[in-house]
């Protein structure tokens, strides 16, 4: 096996389906010190006809490892749920952050949004005694927003810097990637009010409804990174043809601030960086800070435009039920913090689609493509789109959409979850059988589905007063603790489930005629807090679960509102209750911190 990259070629024993044999990428013909994919297969079949006696004898240790890797992961003793493991967690981060550059870690550098999601969701939480937790988190996502790692052009992230300072990246854009960057884009905004994570987050949602959103409303998965065989062409520019696109006083705001006067990053091309912000160059060009920011948009909306012309890059089209749910969130979160309710429209046609053509006789499938749906789906589109349903509810009302989230909910507990130690496996109980049935804890390129299917059943626990929700979650973080004090880093998906579980929930439920709930909705979706769900819920709304269905108002607009223990009596004062949620902004973690 050559080290690097996926095991994309694996050849198998046709009798038991365990792997002998795996590689990453075998070409046509050979080069780069690579044989051609056909003398692999000839010297494939020869060994296993040559070894069948001894693959036996292999691929019996083999399998005895996996069966004890099942068994050491849920291993852990006299280790509880307790804030010391979140206080572990925070000096591991701490450890491996970057601080010069942001990030964690050096080349290749990704962005580990996991990670710095649960920062911020811990500092708010109850560790604002330590602000390098916000700096960490806010500091990486600016580092990112200004660096290569973002198209500043076109919005939209790429997928990893292959330097340690974010500058040159993998150039290919991918679905799951975005969907959270661009929630935690806007989340980061919120809290900070910093106008560059606007713009970034309200540029990728363009970038997402333009050039990622089918005719019929899922979302594609990706974008290549090669044009024309030759990576990142399609994003690189020289000096003069940006100069013959734009204005002179474009071109000089544009320089200043995107990189162009500085010496060309890629193979004597600029690949273009936020370097300065637009007011602090206004002086020296003798322009306005409002002026500068207005031709700095123009010269980007024009460059756009210019790129559009290029052979454009590959894009795979096909609908992946889990990386659309990841956008579905996405744009929801960002479409209720900015107010924006094209992307609420978005996310919720990409809802309706996936449920249109994902979900067939009360099962969810995996991949679209050309009209047809494939594949079983696995953990992570069960709790992905059960996550994503619960922020879509919140930025828009649809009580078909929380009984989806509901039925999701119960698919988890019946198919994916083990009822004898905790935690959720990655193929359902009817799945076909496979050597090894894994309940993968670790972040990878998408958060854990174990650690997001806790989150999701914690919030919808505690929104429907449902104990097995609840219950299952605590036992899937209980079987997760020694996986989350060995390697902190590369669990942030369990730990912010954790720390919601110590936190609580609070939900808050508005009641009230549509025009009149709109202030009280505004107030809740402009602070920063991720342990608060809110719905609002027009009077006369029918088919509510309980306990939703037990409480309405005749009033002009009213506001329930519950912890994880109890509710406080309707409130029918904004004054109230904007004192309310002006006073839970300090809470803290229920154990202390």
């Amino acid at each position: 096996r050559r080290s690097g990259g996926w095991p994309l070629t694996v050849f198998l024993n046709p009798h038991n389906q365990l792997p002998f044999f795996t590689g990453t990428y075998f070409p046509p013909r050979p080069s780069h010190n690579l044989p051609a994919f056909g003398h692999v297969l000839e010297q494939a079949a020869a060994y296993y006809h040559a070894k069948k006696s001894e693959l036996e004898s292999h691929n019996t240790a083999l399998q005895d490892y996996l069966d004890g890797m099942a068994k050491r992961q849920g291993s852990g003793e006299g280790l509880t749920l307790s804030l010391s493991l979140l206080e572990e967690a925070d000096r591991a981060m701490a450890r491996h952050f970057d601080r010069e550059h942001g990030g964690f870690g050096g080349a290749p550098k990704f962005p580990h949004t996991s990670a710095l999601q649960y920062l911020l969701e811990r500092w708010h939480g109850g560790g604002r005694t330590r602000s390098d937790l916000r700096h960490m988190a806010c500091f990486s996502l600016e580092q990112m927003a200004r660096g290569g790692l973002y198209d500043h052009v076109g919005g939209g992230f790429y997928r990893y810097s292959v330097d340690g300072w974010w500058e040159i990246p993998h150039f290919e854009k991918m679905l799951y990637d975005n969907g959270p960057l661009l929630g935690f884009a806007a989340q980061a905004w919120q809290l900070t009010g910093t106008a560059l994570f606007l713009e970034v987050a309200e540029e990728t949602g363009d970038w997402v409804m333009r050039e990622m959103q089918s005719r019929e409303g899922g979302f594609y998965a990706s974008l290549d990174a090669d044009s024309e065989g030759e990576e990142g062409r399609f994003y690189l520019w020289r000096r003069d043809e940006v100069r013959d696109v734009l204005s002179g006083p474009e071109f000089r705001v544009a320089s200043a601030c995107l990189g162009l006067d500085d010496s060309p990053n890629f193979e004597g091309r600029w690949h273009l960086q936020r370097k300065a912000e637009p007011e602090a160059v206004a002086g020296s060009l003798g322009l306005e800070p409002a002026a500068a920011r207005e031709l700095l948009a123009c010269a980007k909306a024009k460059l756009l435009g210019a790129r559009e012309l290029r052979v454009r890059p590959g894009r795979d089209g096909k609908i992946l039920t889990s990386w659309n749910a990841l956008m579905v969130q996405g744009m929801a979160l960002a479409g209720r913090i900015f107010r924006r309710s094209d992307f609420i429209d978005s996310a919720e046609r990409a809802l309706t689609s996936l449920q249109q053509r994902l979900w067939q006789d009360g099962r969810l499938l995996a991949a679209y493509k050309d009209g047809q749906a494939k594949f079983p789906a696995y953990l992570d589109d069960h709790a992905f789109l059960l996550d994503a349903c619960l922020d879509l509810i919140q930025s828009r009302w649809s009580s078909s959409t929380l009984e989806w989230a509901r039925v999701l909910a119960d698919t988890l507990l019946e198919r994916f979850y083990d009822r004898g130690v905790g935690g959720f496996y990655f193929t359902a109980h009817d799945h076909e059988p496979l050597i090894h049935r894994p309940k993968a804890l670790a972040d990878e390129s998408m958060p854990a589905g174990c650690g997001v299917a806790a989150s999701a059943l914690i919030r919808l626990g505690h929104l429907l007063g449902e104990r097995r929700y609840l219950e299952a979650a605590e036992r899937t973080l209980a079987y997760a603790v020694p996986a989350l004090a060995d390697y902190p880093l590369g669990h942030a998906a369990l730990l912010r489930a954790l720390q919601l579980h110590l936190r609580g929930v609070r939900t808050v439920v508005i009641r009230g005629q549509p025009e009149a709930m709109e202030p009280w909705v505004a107030l809740v979706h402009s602070v920063y807090d991720p342990a608060l769900l809110c719905l609002a819920i027009p009077s006369g709304a029918g088919s509510l679960p309980e306990p939703l269905s037990q409480w309405n108002t005749d009033l002009p607009v009213a506001a329930l509102v519950c912890d994880s223990t109890r509710c406080l009596p309707p409130v029918a004062c904004f004054q109230e209750f904007k004192l309310f949620i002006e006073r839970t902004q300090g809470d803290g973690c229920t154990d202390g911190g």
